[in-house]
């Protein structure tokens, strides 16, 4: 495929979607569609399927595809990022590839860091972009990749791969990583980790938040209140959210934690994760809808941050 010079991401709210499973393990197509639909009348600006959030690297290539499919079909009209899961290039391309085809329409990749050394990196990047066409997000997420990369390093990333749209940050401490980026000027720079640190990532230069937080309401008001009236609008939006985010980032259930959520919220028919990833201790269920009941006021209308 011919490569051509890609656009950057829209700044703003980037929802990334979670896979949804059946009872027997396989994938809800139907919860995948919902989905969709919730987080366009949350007010995403653009979508992330088969991210981290969305388990792709325990489903196979067809489960990739029909995800995919559904995906693109429900979200006519809103940009749309692909993740690969892979590390390796011949996989990353594989994956690409056929997430592509799946989707019928013009499609970022977002893809990990897979060394800690800028050159491989660049090489590993050009080779997705040239085998693809596409514009491609590289996100720092050690905690999913394995690859730690000081920052200046990723700075040099970006400085030689013209072809990127985005980055995301996620290697702590994220806000003055994100400052060190949004320096470079050349792409648009998004938090995730659940939005938990997004009041000091805006202040420090975030173009938006790109995450599976799983009220994505709370991060639309959020940054709409820091469009109009700066860190001190957005940490009054953000504040009565936090607690929830703060409890939805634990590692190691987060994923868990943010299904049982949205299946609370009638979003998944199910709110099961496919091994090894940890289940949702029952212990914390209680603690989950007092979370849930402090913020439904706020979902109601009936509180103003």
């Amino acid at each position: 495929m011919v490569p051509t010079v890609p656009g950057t991401l829209t700044p703003g709210l980037w929802v990334i979607l979670t896979t949804p499973f059946l009872a027997d393990g396989q994938v809800d197509l139907r919860s995948a569609r919902r989905q969709v639909r919730f987080a366009r009348q949350a007010g995403a600006d653009g979508l992330v399927a088969l991210g981290v959030f969305g388990e792709a690297a325990h489903l196979s290539l067809e489960e990739q595809r029909a995800v995919v499919e559904v995906v693109a079909e429900e979200a006519a009209g809103i940009p749309l990022v692909l993740g690969v899961a892979g590390r390796s290039t011949a996989v990353v391309v594989e994956q690409a590839q056929n997430a592509l085809q799946a989707a019928g329409r013009p499609a970022a990749l977002m893809v990990q860091l897979n060394s800690p050394d800028p050159t491989v990196v660049v090489r590993h990047l050009t080779a997705v972009h040239e085998a693809t066409g596409m514009g491609v997000v590289v996100q720092d997420y050690p905690v999913a990749s394995g690859v730690v990369m000081v920052v200046d390093r990723v700075v040099e990333v970006v400085q030689r791969c013209p072809f990127l749209v985005a980055v995301k940050a996620e290697a702590p401490p994220t806000p003055p990583a994100i400052s060190r980026l949004s320096e470079v000027g050349a792409v648009p720079v998004f938090g995730g980790l659940g939005g938990v640190g997004l009041i000091d990532e805006l202040a420090m230069g975030a173009a938006g938040a790109m995450t599976g937080f799983s009220h994505p309401e709370g991060l639309r008001a959020t940054l709409d209140a820091f469009a109009t009236g700066g860190v001190a609008a957005a940490r009054d939006a953000w504040s009565p959210w936090l607690p929830l985010a703060t409890f939805e980032q634990q590692h190691g259930i987060a994923l868990a934690l943010r299904k049982m959520l949205l299946h609370r919220r009638g979003v998944l028919d199910h709110p099961g994760v496919r091994p090894p990833a940890a289940t949702m201790p029952d212990r914390l269920l209680a603690l989950l809808e007092d979370h849930l009941a402090a913020v439904q006021p706020l979902l109601l209308g009936e509180a103003s941050p």
